[in-house]
């Protein structure tokens, strides 16, 4: 009588085994990861400035925080 593997491993060995037969499904997982990193490296450049680091000097980052949210 085999013994039965742990739930883990059950649930890996079938995403893995899943994934070992993909074929247009790995383009798919590549585009995903080329458009994660242009959302999150890229664009934070360019679109999302650190304005705490413009506005707030340098150990008063939480005063200026406390401000904002009081005077809003």
């Amino acid at each position: 009588m085999m013994k039965k593997p742990c739930l883990l491993r059950r649930i890996y060995d079938f995403y893995a085994e899943g994934f070992r037969n993909m074929t247009i499904g790995k383009t798919l997982w590549l585009i995903i990861i080329i458009k994660l990193f242009i959302i999150f490296a890229i664009l934070r450049l360019f679109f999302f400035p650190n304005h705490l680091k413009e506005h707030a000097a340098k150990g008063g980052e939480a005063d200026y925080v406390a401000g904002e949210i009081i005077d809003r």
